[in-house]
C-alpha cells in the first residue's frame, strides 16, 4: 500500500477506494425478489384471484389505491417504489368491463412513469375478444384495445384461452396464451362419476376442434350440434340474413352481379349418438346461456341422462343463473378467471375450478427468464 506524506502527517490512501457519501436518505423499499405484483381492480370481489396468486408466489400484494371519484373518473396511486423492477398487474374483468380497462390502462401508465423496468399484464379473460372480426360496418375493437395497452406501457401479457388464438397477432409485444383445459379435464376425471360413459359435445361446428381435443385426451366419443334454435336474438345480428335478398340499383344500371343467397341454418340437429350417455358440452366462454339451454333440451330429447357444461370464462351475464337453474343442465363448471361469486349464490349448479397455480407459475418463470414450454407441454396448435 503506497504511503504519502502531507505536511509531516502520514495519510494512507487505498487505491481505487471510493468515498462513502451519506445524503440522509433512508434505504429504499426494494423487493428482494426484484418484482412486484399489483391488482388494478377497485372492486374487492375482483382481487380474490390476485390474492391466491400472491399466496402461491410467497409475496405480498403491491401497495396501491384504485378508486372511482365522484364524477366516475378512475384514479390510481402507487404507494411504493417500483423503479427498475418487473411489475405484474393482475386484472380480472368484472361486469363493468370498461371501468376495468381504464383501471388497467391508468395503472400501467402510472408504473411506466415511475420507471418500472417491465410491465406485464396478467389478464386471465381478455375483454372484447369476441370483437376480433369485422362485422358489417363495425370495427375490430380487440385490435384497438391491444394498441391502447401497448401505448399505456405494457411490455408483455399473460392471458388464458383467447376466443381466437389469432388475436395474439394484434399485439406488438409477447403474449402467453395459457390453457385451462388440463384443469377442466382433471375435474371431469375426478368429479364426474362414470365419466367413461360420457360423450364430448361441440355446441357448434366452429367449436368442434376444442371438443375434439377434449375427446381425444379423455378417450371419449364426439358429437356435434348443428343448426340454430328458433327465436334466438343472436340470429338477427350474426349475419344470417344478410345481404338483403332483393337487388339494389346502386352502381351501373347495366351491371348484373350474381345474387348471393341468404344464409339459412336448419333447426338444431345432433351429429352423433348421445343416447344413454353423459353429455359434456365444452366451450371457451359462457355468457348468455340461451344457446346452451336450447342445446341441453335437444340432448335430453336424444337420450342424454346428464348434461355438464365446461367453459374457461364464466361471464354469466343477465339472467344466466336463473336460466341455468330452470334448465335441463345438471352442472356448469367454469374457472375463476372472472369473478362470479354472486352468480354462484343464485345458482348452486355453478362450480368453480381454480387456475391460480398456472398463472403464478407463469409469473415466476417470466421473471426468472425461464422457458414457458413446460406450461404448454402436450398442447397442440388446435387446442
Amino acid at each position: 500500500m503506497p504511503v504519502r506524506r502531507f505536511g509531516g502527517h502520514r495519510s494512507l490512501v487505498k487505491r481505487f477506494e471510493t468515498p462513502k457519501l451519506s445524503y440522509g436518505f433512508s434505504k429504499m423499499n426494494v423487493s428482494k425478489s426484484g418484482y412486484r405484483v399489483f391488482s388494478a381492480n377497485s372492486s374487492s370481489a375482483c382481487t380474490e384471484l390476485a390474492k391466491k396468486i400472491t399466496e402461491r408466489l410467497g409475496v405480498e400484494l403491491g401497495k396501491s389505491v384504485v378508486y372511482q371519484e365522484g364524477n366516475a373518473e378512475t384514479r390510481v396511486e402507487v404507494k411504493e417504489s417500483v423503479r427498475g423492477q418487473d411489475i405484474f398487474i393482475i386484472q380480472t374483468i368484472p361486469r363493468d368491463v370498461n371501468t376495468a380497462i381504464m383501471e388497467l390502462l391508468i395503472m400501467a401508465y402510472a408504473l411506466k412513469t415511475s420507471c418500472a423496468k417491465n410491465i406485464i399484464g396478467v389478464i386471465p379473460y381478455f375483454p372484447y375478444s369476441k370483437q376480433c372480426k369485422m362485422r358489417k360496418r363495425g370495427s375490430i375493437v380487440c385490435k384497438l384495445l391491444a394498441a391502447m395497452l401497448a401505448k399505456a406501457g405494457l411490455t408483455h401479457i399473460i392471458t388464458m384461452d383467447l376466443h381466437q388464438k389469432e388475436i395474439q397477432g394484434f399485439f406488438s409485444f409477447p403474449v402467453d396464451n395459457l390453457r385451462a383445459s388440463p384443469f377442466l379435464i382433471q375435474y371431469i376425471q375426478e368429479e364426474i362419476p362414470d365419466y367413461r360413459n360420457a360423450i364430448i359435445v361441440a355446441k357448434s361446428p366452429s367449436s368442434a376442434k376444442r371438443a375434439q381435443s377434449y375427446a381425444e385426451r379423455l378417450r371419449l366419443g364426439l358429437a356435434v350440434l348443428h343448426g340454430t334454435a328458433p327465436n334466438l336474438e343472436s340470429n338477427a345480428t350474426d349475419g344470417l340474413y344478410s345481404p338483403p335478398p332483393t337487388r339494389t340499383s346502386a352502381g351501373h344500371t347495366g351491371l348484373e352481379l350474381p345474387l348471393m343467397m341468404a344464409k339459412e341454418k336448419p333447426p338444431i340437429t345432433v351429429v352423433g349418438d348421445v343416447g344413454g350417455r353423459i353429455a359434456i358440452i365444452v366451450d371457451d366462454i359462457i355468457d348468455d346461456v340461451e344457446e346452451f339451454v336450447a342445446a341441453a333440451e335437444i340432448l335430453k330429447e336424444r337420450g342424454a341422462y346428464k348434461i355438464f357444461i365446461m367453459a374457461t370464462h364464466g361471464l354469466l351475464s343477465a339472467e344466466a343463473p336463473r336460466l341455468i337453474e330452470e334448465s335441463a343442465i345438471d352442472e356448469v363448471v367454469v374457472t375463476n378467471t372472472v369473478p362470479h361469486e354472486v352468480q354462484k349464490l343464485q345458482c348452486p349448479k355453478i362450480k368453480t375450478v381454480d387456475v391460480s397455480m398456472i398463472l403464478a407459475e407463469a409469473i415466476r418463470r417470466i421473471h426468472n427468464g425461464e422457458s414457458m414450454a413446460y406450461l404448454f407441454r402436450n398442447i397442440a396448435v388446435d387446442d
